[in-house]
């Protein structure tokens, strides 16, 4: 039996978590057509670790790392939210051999517990429209689709808008 164990990331992961983050960065390449070629970085592995508005937590499977998920406190960019405070969660990671585990979901269950202790209300993500998978996945615990960004590359669209 597999026994997942969720805890604070420290600053001992940090080599660990730089390969999560490319394995995220690669299984979004498809989805961005923005992202630029080559090894790019996400997050200040660091100061999530440190900082005191984000909880980063790693998952743990027989004492090796295998998933991470991050909560950071923030305040909504406009006033009329019904809320005052939210979490937004990202850097949602499991291992490819360990994917199916429920392992995400006991990371977003202590992200979860995180952000009730903080006061918090309301949980936000973001995730590719194509990305139907994770989509799939995020329902399952509740989410619910709020807004779809839209973007037009201007260097390339060369016609006017009808």
């Amino acid at each position: 039996m597999n026994t997942i164990n969720i805890r604070s990331a420290a600053l001992s992961d940090i080599e660990t978590l730089l390969r999560f983050e490319q394995g995220i960065i690669d299984a979004e390449r498809p989805f961005d057509p923005t992202l630029r070629d080559g090894k790019i970085k996400y997050y200040n592995l660091e100061e999530m670790i440190t900082a005191e508005h984000i909880e980063l937590v790693v998952a743990e499977v027989n004492g090796v790392l295998a998933g991470c998920g991050y909560a950071r406190l923030q305040k909504p960019a406009r006033d009329c939210h019904t809320f005052s405070l939210y979490a937004y969660l990202g850097f949602m990671y499991v291992v490819p051999e360990q994917r199916g585990k429920g392992i995400i979901h006991e990371v977003m269950n202590a992200l979860k517990a995180w952000a009730k202790s903080k006061n918090v209300s309301e949980l936000r993500l973001e995730v590719y429209p194509k990305n139907s998978s994770a989509i799939r996945a995020y329902e399952k615990m509740g989410f619910t689709p709020a807004m779809i960004e839209m973007r037009v590359d201007l260097n390339r669209d060369a016609g006017s808008f009808r």
